[in-house]
């Protein structure tokens, strides 16, 4: 089964369980003025598309690892781009982690392996693109969680991003001759499902939490530990390695996100 395809159905069954709870619990999840729907309907679910296929091209180029620690060049792009859209702070110690953790992300890209047909034909070179635009697309769906869901809520938000994500995912795979292909079997319903609900539905209810309780950059960072639980699970279940240098990149982004958490904690504030 294509990565496209389980990335297009994994969030189509998150939105189908959404639509479900609001038309049976919550019926204001539909009540959205235009510009929600515009901006988060519409400009979210663009960022969903975009990351959905993007971030399948750098798993193939770039390997597990890599993919998912280049995911985290993002944190650089939320804590200049919060300073200018948000006004939050542009502290010494945000930068100075948001670098620490780029430079893992070089360590861990350069030190790791893909192994496989599909990485030779596309070659580093597609994986750091799709890497760059999945960090991208994951910043500014930061900086638009961090100003809409104080509005909307947490909820309509991820139902709005998800719906208009599909729509939108949909179109494009169909129009680029890779429609997506439906689970094969019962095992393939149940794997989707479990997607569904870990990396869907609470992983997103969670950071949206998060965004909502604390400021855009220090959010991002803290979430740059993903790479460490996605090279770990490339270690066990896809045969895939890093050498020294790359584990030491994987090393800098959990001091860095340990560091944010623990400055963030202090309340410091040293602005640039």
């Amino acid at each position: 089964m294509p990565a496209t395809s389980i990335g297009f159905w994994r969030v189509l069954m998150g939105t189908v369980c959404l639509a479900l709870w609001g038309l049976g619990f919550r019926r204001e999840l539909f009540r959205v003025d235009a510009r929600g729907w515009l901006l988060v309907g519409v400009g979210g679910g663009l960022l969903v598309a975009l990351f959905e296929i993007a971030y399948q091209f750098a798993i193939a180029g770039a390997g597990v690892a890599g993919a998912a620690a280049m995911l985290y060049t993002a944190p650089v792009i939320v804590a200049v781009l919060a300073r200018v859209l948000l006004q939050e702070a542009l502290t010494t110690t945000r930068v100075l982690l948001a670098l620490l953790v780029m430079a893992g992300v070089a360590l861990t890209v350069t030190g790791g392996s893909n192994a496989g047909a599909e990485a030779a034909r596309l070659g580093i070179g597609a994986g750091i693109a799709g890497g760059l635009l999945s960090a991208l697309s994951y910043a500014l769906t930061t900086l638009l969680a961090r100003f809409a869901v104080p509005r909307y809520g947490a909820v309509r938000v991820l139902f709005l991003e998800a719906l208009g994500g599909i729509l939108i995912l949909g179109f494009v795979l169909t129009l680029s001759g890779h429609a997506p292909m439906p689970p094969p079997s019962a095992a393939a319903w149940r794997g989707l499902a479990a997607l569904t609900a870990g990396s869907v539905l609470a992983a997103n209810f969670l950071f949206f939490a998060a965004v909502k309780g604390i400021e855009a950059a220090p959010a991002a960072v803290a979430a740059t530990i993903e790479p460490v639980v996605g090279t770990l699970l490339a270690l066990l279940l896809f045969n895939q390695r890093l050498s020294a240098l790359g584990s030491l990149g994987l090393l800098m982004v959990v001091g860095g996100v340990a560091t944010g958490y623990l400055t963030e904690a202090k309340g410091e504030d040293h602005r640039c």
